[in-house]
């Protein structure tokens, strides 16, 4: 019987343990009652937790404690877990609670102790007012700080909780803002219009939808839509049967009428549809009367510009053939002069439209004839890539040809000592350039300088 009524004890002990945390609990997280209950039932559980106590020191001071203790130490436990909680957010409690353990008395005082100090936390969290945010996880959101993005607004939620009650008590800081005062980014500059196109830019159109575009085409002066029609346009020039049906619907002149508006981005997709146009020989036809006024826009804006570029590649489908090549004659100068001051791709694509001049003999005289700068030599250096290479060395083979072909170098006399026909024949500078690249690393260069040798 002694074993079975210290077994009872224990357990009553853990019971009432268990309520007493509950009590806790109730306290630490808020939910305290009014101060008549704590008033009334003051007296009757100091009383009930001085027994237990009691009990509990009496059940813990016999031999076999066995399962009776270990199942106190758990209650214990969990009573210190639940009140470690409350003790690290009052720094007052744990003062006290700690010259407790130290001055020792009976467990009655300091349950009472105990109690007495949660009941007056409680009613000072009550007294402190509305607080930013509740313990138990609310996401509010910060107005002060900025969107990712640069926006002014509530885009970053904060976790709010004691700390930020903490921070709304008291006196307000000099730092702190009620309201943002951050000014909203502006937006990038695009353009936009307020008429929705009715085709896609990569949509492939019939006839019918084709005379819808070039109507919109015709009648807006927004540059959004011109851009996206001209878009629409060049993309569905690519291909032959839409080529035709373009100039046949009277597309030609609507387009090339807006390569002499101001906006360059216009003038480039102008020029990218007319490019794409001239691929057909009857739309060539079409198109020679405004090769002269491309080729001037061309020279004159700004250098190695996107504009520059898609007037370039115009010119260049435009004398594939010998037709036309007789209207731009006069530009030679310029396209030397583009030659030598061209980035990279401006080279590469200006050497393309002089090596069609160079593969029409009739055109030799007027083009070895014109002035270049001295400098143009330099692009014989073998520092230059293959494409630079392989270029200058075909504009080179072509000249020399038709020099002797046509008989000029019996009529050195007729050209000056800045004219491309001095820079290549007479002055002996490019020969002794290619034969440098005789060694080339690259085994194309070594065969085009051979082959060029070869002809001298």
């Amino acid at each position: 019987m002694g074993r079975t009524r210290e077994a009872g004890c224990v357990a009553a002990g853990v019971v009432i343990g268990a309520g007493a945390c509950y009590c806790v609990y109730r306290l630490t997280w808020g939910r305290d009652e009014s101060e008549k209950m704590w008033d009334e039932d003051d007296d009757d559980d100091e009383e009930e937790s001085s027994d237990i106590a009691e009990t509990g020191v009496q059940t813990g001071k016999g031999t076999n404690a066995g399962m009776g203790a270990g199942a106190r130490l758990q209650g214990d436990s969990k009573a210190k877990t639940e009140v470690g909680v409350e003790l690290k957010s009052g720094p007052d409690v744990k003062v006290e609670a700690h010259s407790w353990a130290q001055s020792g008395g009976s467990l009655e005082a300091k349950a009472k102790a105990l109690f007495s100090t949660l009941k007056e936390q409680a009613s000072a969290k009550a007294g402190k007012g509305a607080r930013l945010g509740s313990i138990s996880g609310t996401r509010t959101l910060a107005p002060s700080l900025p969107c990712p993005g640069g926006r002014g607004g509530g885009c970053h939620p904060t976790r709010s909780g004691a700390r930020a009650g903490s921070k709304a008590s008291g006196k307000s800081k000099g730092r702190t803002r009620a309201k943002s005062t951050r000014t909203p980014a502006t937006a990038w500059p695009v353009r936009r219009g307020k008429f929705n196109f009715p085709y896609k830019i990569d949509d492939i159109l019939g006839t019918a939808d084709l005379q819808k575009v070039l109507n919109i085409l015709e009648r807006t002066n927004d540059p959004f839509i011109q851009e996206v029609a001209l878009v629409t346009l060049g993309n569905n020039a690519a291909y032959s049967f839409n080529q035709n049906a373009i100039r046949e619907l009277g597309g030609l002149p609507i387009i090339a009428k807006l390569i002499k508006t101001k906006d360059p981005i216009i003038r480039e997709k102008a020029y990218n549809a007319l490019n794409n146009l001239s691929v057909n020989a009857e739309n060539q036809g079409k198109i020679k009367t405004y090769i002269s006024q491309v080729c001037d826009d061309t020279m004159i804006c700004r250098l190695d510009s996107a504009v520059q570029m898609a007037g370039l590649r115009l010119l260049t489908n435009m004398t594939v053939t010998n037709h036309y090549q007789h209207l731009l004659s006069y530009s030679f100068p310029d396209f030397f002069a583009l030659l030598f001051l061209g980035n990279y791709f401006t080279k590469i694509q200006i050497m393309k439209l002089i090596i069609n001049f160079t593969e029409n003999p009739a055109m030799t005289r007027e083009l070895v004839s014109c002035k270049v700068p001295s400098e143009l030599i330099s692009l014989f250096n073998k520092e230059w890539d293959r494409e630079i290479l392989l270029n200058i060395l075909t504009l080179f083979e072509n000249i020399n040809d038709n020099i002797k072909n046509e008989g000029l170098a019996s009529s050195r006399k007729e050209f000056s000592r800045s004219s491309l026909f001095f820079l290549f024949k007479e002055s002996g500078v490019c020969v002794k350039k290619i034969k440098a690249l005789a060694n080339h690393s690259d085994l194309v260069v070594k065969v085009k300088v051979l082959k060029v040798l070869t002809k001298l």
